[in-house]
């Protein structure tokens, strides 16, 4: 049996550290099912003898494991229930590759507001969405040249800005802030790429 704490609430690893109730500085964490700054003594003898080992997880790697509940298994997790799965997604039980794994999946109260928040974290971390500032012309069919280099690489535009206050002393060029989305992260080298390559300058 292995358990998963969050980076952000290790009490449990506290525990073992120390060899007994410890308290902590509990920090902001989706997983806030296990955000407990003390282990208690009667929980702690209970799962001493039943726990083999505990490994921790970053927030991303939670909001990655919600998202990816939601897409292949049409469940919607809190962030405590998807910890275990989180566990995986970051790597931390590479020898269990290959093997029979049960993942307790327990709790879905997770408030909605909180969950659109998730899936947008969750999308950014699988490179589903992509921002960043480029530098164009501010002359007719700058941003339309923008645009279709964009769209050339199978990128979708979903939010684009202008900044011209803050794009410095050159009045003939713009600063455009745009949200893409992608397919994964080598999706988004790949747009990057070809926009440096028509000398697009990305801030």
């Amino acid at each position: 049996m292995i358990g998963v704490k969050p980076e952000n609430a290790a009490c449990y690893i506290a525990v073992l550290e120390r060899g007994e109730p410890t308290t902590i500085e509990v920090k902001p964490t989706l997983a806030d099912g296990l955000a407990v700054a003390r282990i208690g003594p009667r929980s702690f003898a209970v799962a001493r003898s039943r726990v083999d080992r505990v490994v921790t997880v970053g927030e991303e790697s939670l909001a990655l494991a919600i998202l990816r509940l939601m897409q292949l298994e049409k469940c919607v997790v809190e962030g405590a229930g998807a910890a275990s799965l989180a566990a995986f997604i970051a790597g931390k039980l590479p020898d269990l590759a290959g093997r029979k794994v049960v993942l307790a999946l327990c709790g879905g109260n997770i408030d909605l507001n909180i969950l659109d928040r998730v899936i947008e974290v969750g999308m950014v971390a699988d490179g589903r969405i992509c921002r960043f500032t480029a530098t164009v012309s501010d002359r007719p069919s700058g941003l339309a040249t923008l645009a279709a280099l964009i769209a050339s690489t199978g990128a979708s535009i979903e939010d684009i800005a202008h900044d011209r206050a803050f794009s410095g002393p050159d009045l003939s060029l713009v600063r455009v802030v745009c949200v893409v989305e992608t397919t994964d992260h080598d999706h988004i080298e790949q747009l990057l790429t070809t926009l440096r390559c028509a000398g697009v300058q990305i801030v």
